[in-house]
């Protein structure tokens, strides 16, 4: 039986390769600012402690998750390994929630279909504010964390293949 990791930050280093030769752009929403500055810093900081070089992680702020897409397509154009596209969104009373999440994560999934960059989807979807807190920094870890180590394998493939 599979056991499951409630921690998102958790993961075995010595599997990561060193991502010192490679270059990774970061695209965040600013919605939900308080939830995507976490997972930013969280994918930031992996990224550094795997030997990337601050020169190469382009940041960029988009409005919201919606703009993650657009945002990302432009990122490729910067001739990055890899690219991460961080945002929140979170349950509304309205149906919103299911259309901005449907677009997001199509809209993503057609950029890893269509390009030769990946673009890892680092998008939190929750019920609410608290859940996305816990997600991002909180009591289970950041998925920040883990879209970097999955940027990162994504790079090394990438130059693989």
């Amino acid at each position: 039986m599979a056991t499951v990791n409630n921690n998102l930050s958790d993961y075995d280093k010595n599997t990561i390769p060193n991502a010192k030769d490679f270059r990774f752009g970061i695209v965040v929403s600013e919605w939900n600012a308080n939830v995507t500055d976490g997972l930013f810093k969280g994918a930031y900081d992996t990224l550094i402690e795997h030997g990337t070089l601050a020169s190469n992680i382009i940041h960029w702020q988009v409005p919201g998750s919606y703009e993650l897409i657009y945002g990302s397509k432009k990122m490729i154009e910067q001739k990055l390994d890899a690219v991460i596209a961080i945002g929140s969104v979170i349950q509304g009373e309205t149906k919103h929630f299911d259309f901005v999440c449907e677009a997001v994560s199509q809209g993503i999934k057609d950029l890893n279909v269509t390009t030769d960059t990946p673009v890892i989807f680092c998008v939190l979807t929750d019920n609410n504010m608290q859940q996305a807190v816990d997600r991002s920094g909180g009591k289970h870890g950041n998925k920040g964390v883990e879209a970097a180590v999955a940027a990162i394998k994504m790079a090394q493939l990438r130059k693989n293949s």
